[in-house]
């Protein structure tokens, strides 16, 4: 494979090829942040799992970042977080490619949109939360295998303004007119799965990691109304922006010692104050009760 030098100025980049050995998985990037970290990490020649619910839309965007990157180990897998058995299939169908896994990027989400998913959770809380903990947990031999492995969970600072998890709303449709309430539980979930996971990992070479991208102008505010749209999109960064702290917890050598931990702007930063390890523990016990239940 071919690896043009005019994409050495990647995001966080160390020479193009570093990643040909790595392989990763990154869920919802077809499209604006997540398309933006595949096309970073394919220029530096990972081969790469894109799982995403569109297949044209996801075929569509292997084929951009090919041209752009020369790379041509782009595979598509189909997934809906808010389906559990799609969950089960995407994993299996990654399983069964005997592929190792580096890299585990729980990226996808949605915010704004109101009800209840397929397998009955809230609609931000089962596609954000549920769906990803259920892969990475069915990944998870996987990545044992193929440690120093890494997980991370694109998370968002809105987690900072859930107070906490009512494990019985969340089980339950969307209440909030905006569904940003439930957005910032489902977000403060995906900081807890990532601090619990380095609690139960330790010592395994498996690390995880939660972060926020910034607020950034994606695709992922598409449902909210358009007159607090409008205004949360003022001053808004770029999606290559919103990658970059993605890169940096997928594949920056200076981690490898951390785990369990969130960054922004690709540094430490401290978690929202319901970010508990009880609250974790709990969460981590109800969320493997749902999917095995």
């Amino acid at each position: 494979m071919r690896h043009p030098q005019r994409l050495l100025a990647a995001p966080y980049a160390p020479p193009v090829g570093d990643l040909d050995a790595t392989t990763i998985l990154i869920t919802g990037a077809n499209t604006g942040i997540g398309k933006a970290t595949a096309r970073a990490l394919a220029a530096r020649g990972a081969e790469l799992f894109l799982a995403c619910r569109s297949a044209p839309k996801t075929q569509a965007a292997m084929a951009e970042i090919t041209a752009a990157t020369s790379n041509d180990k782009l595979h598509f897998l189909p997934l809906d977080l808010g389906s559990l058995p799609s969950v089960h299939a995407c994993a299996d169908a990654f399983l069964t490619t005997g592929r190792p896994l580096h890299v585990l990027i729980n990226n996808a989400g949605v915010a704004g949109q109101r009800g209840l998913t397929e397998s009955g959770f809230e609609l931000a809380f089962g596609t954000n939360f549920v769906g990803p903990f259920l892969l990475t947990q069915l990944l998870l031999d996987r990545l044992r295998d193929s440690a120093p492995a890494r997980i991370v969970n694109v998370a968002s600072d809105a987690h900072s303004n859930a107070k906490g998890i009512d494990f019985a709303a969340v089980r339950q449709p969307t209440k909030s007119r905006t569904a940003l309430p439930e957005y910032a539980v489902s977000k403060l979930a995906n900081v807890l799965h990532a601090q619990e996971l380095a609690r139960r990992l330790d010592g395994q070479q498996v690390t995880s990691y939660a972060l926020h991208p910034g607020v950034i102008a994606s695709d992922i505010w598409r449902e909210i109304p358009w007159p607090i749209r409008r205004l949360m999109k003022m001053g808004m960064r770029s999606t290559n922006d919103g990658a970059k702290t993605t890169i940096y917890c997928s594949t920056a050598p200076e981690l490898v010692s951390e785990s369990g931990l969130y960054y922004e702007r690709s540094q430490r930063k401290r978690t929202g104050s319901a970010a508990t390890p009880e609250l974790g523990r709990a969460l981590f016990s109800r969320a493997e009760a749902w999917v095995v239940g």
